[in-house]
């Protein structure tokens, strides 16, 4: 089953960018910023495994597995972008192969999504568990109401919302166990104290609004690492891709021509 290889898109011109999604979604959530950072930068849009058009490896679905299936297509260097679940995918990239990373950066993505007694600025536990449990029932609609949290709040909710339900099943239904084990993922890792070890530029995107990964976490999570940047977009949630695309690839572009 090993020769499986996740589905990448690329394009553009210049420094290799790796594009990983959340949760529930595939590259195509991308569409609005391609254009523009495909002028400057030669983008690896990848599905990760069991989402989009990327087939569901046999073993264990975990972090491990994600970043092995990742690699197997990136090339041999890049920077790395990881929205949400992706960007627990690129940290950990930069955690365990730093000599394959040139530059990290997470959006609205965090070392640990869910609050514990030493991390409180995170997912109440309960949320969680309820769409872990919502998911067995009904998984297209978990996805969706799912979805809708992510734009909560922001100026453009109605339409990121639109965007985020048009796209999800785009290419079919994701893997059920993708889906299943996504969330336990989201749910248990922490890389807090990993985090610490990450060496290479890494700059730190949120949405003030969102209710995901609560901004009060930014601050936090600067005490990890404090040698990484990080940017606040003050009225998007948690897909500041989507409400404030502009100001969203001015930073990015910023960043990686520094």
């Amino acid at each position: 089953m090993s020769k499986l290889k996740p589905y990448v898109e690329t394009l553009g011109k210049g420094p290799d960018l790796v594009l990983l999604h959340g949760w529930g979604l595939h590259s195509g959530i991308w569409e609005l910023v391609t254009e523009q950072l495909a002028k400057d930068f030669t983008l690896h849009m990848i599905d990760l495994p069991g989402f989009g058009r990327s087939p569901l490896p046999g073993g264990q679905y975990d972090l491990d597995l994600l970043t092995e299936q990742v690699l197997k297509v990136a090339p041999e260097k890049a920077n790395y972008l990881g929205w949400s679940l992706g960007g627990l995918v690129a940290t950990q990239i930069a955690i365990q192969n730093p000599g394959r990373v040139e530059s990290l950066i997470t959006v609205s993505s965090s070392p640990r999504f869910v609050q514990s007694e030493d991390w409180e600025h995170a997912m109440k536990p309960n949320i969680m568990d309820s769409f872990c449990r919502y998911l067995e029932e009904d998984y297209q609609g978990t996805i969706i109401r799912f979805l809708a949290i992510q734009a909560i709040g922001s100026e453009t909710q109605k339409a990121d919302i639109k965007r985020l339900r048009d796209t999800v099943f785009l290419h079919g239904l994701p893997a059920t166990k993708a889906l299943r084990e996504g969330l336990a993922l989201l749910n248990d890792v922490d890389l807090r104290q990993d985090i610490k070890h990450i060496q290479v530029p890494f700059l730190r995107l949120y949405g003030r609004l969102d209710s995901l990964v609560p901004v009060k976490a930014a601050e936090t999570i600067k005490q990890l690492v404090p040698q990484s940047e990080q940017h606040v977009f003050p009225k998007a949630s948690h897909a500041p891709f989507l409400s404030h695309t502009d100001s969203f690839i001015e930073k990015v572009s910023e960043f990686l021509k520094a």
